[in-house]
């Protein structure tokens, strides 16, 4: 099996990721069809945080960081890195130091499909990580892996470029060639969303709104009223 390092400036536009990063993970995932949603296994560190960026991808051999450190000098100023390894693993493959280094360079958060340590620390530097795990369990700088090749996290293919976004909800991928297409979808959704919470704040049901009546009667629901 070879290794690589891929070397590329395919990355979204910055401000369809300003655009995706307002919408947030929960209404992108639904613009997008109600796909790229990965598994709610990678939670988040730290709480109220939401940023979208283009995917630096790292394969990593299972307790092992060092293509990690290799992937720092692929990162840009506003880039997500996205991190598996071959199997699984709970190892605590991230760090304070680590993401001081990946900051410096231009990241804004990482996805690890492993364990995260030094917890405190990363939340006292407002470095956001959504990861597997929380763990002490150090790491070895040994074995090859890959940077930017198409890596497989949460149950979701992501390939280097494409759009991450991430919040409290959990992370969402797009394909870097939908992300336009997905923005505006999200941001139609949010003006809808918006006239539908001004109705429901107003006081009308959502039984309703959504003309969920006629459904309650195919269904077999009926009303009884009691003294």
């Amino acid at each position: 099996m070879s290794h690589v390092i891929v070397r590329t400036g395919k990355r979204v536009p910055a401000d369809v990721l300003r655009g995706l990063a307002e919408a947030g993970a929960s209404t992108v995932h639904e613009a997008d069809g109600r796909r790229g949603a990965v598994s709610p296994g990678l939670k988040p560190i730290q709480g109220g945080t939401r940023i979208a960026g283009s995917a630096v991808t790292v394969s990593c051999h299972p307790g092992d960081n060092l293509m990690i450190h290799a992937a720092v000098e692929q990162v840009r100023p506003g880039d997500i890195v996205v991190i598996t390894t071959t199997s699984p693993s709970t190892d605590g493959m991230l760090g304070d130091l680590l993401a001081t280094s990946l900051r410096a360079h231009g990241a804004i958060g990482v996805v690890l499909d492993a364990g995260v340590r030094d917890v405190a620390e990363l939340r006292a530097m407002s470095f956001p990580v959504w990861s597997r795990a929380i763990s002490t369990q150090g790491t070895v700088k040994a074995s090859p892996g890959s940077v930017n090749v198409p890596i497989v996290v949460g149950g979701q293919l992501i390939n280097p470029g494409d759009a991450i976004v991430a919040d409290d909800d959990g992370v969402v991928v797009v394909p870097h060639e939908r992300a336009a297409t997905v923005l505006a979808a999200a941001r139609a959704r949010t003006a809808n969303e918006d006239t539908k919470r001004a109705r429901l704040a107003a006081g009308e049901l959502g039984l309703d709104m959504y003309h969920l009546r006629p459904l309650l009667e195919e269904l077999g629901v009926v009303y009884r009223d009691e003294p």
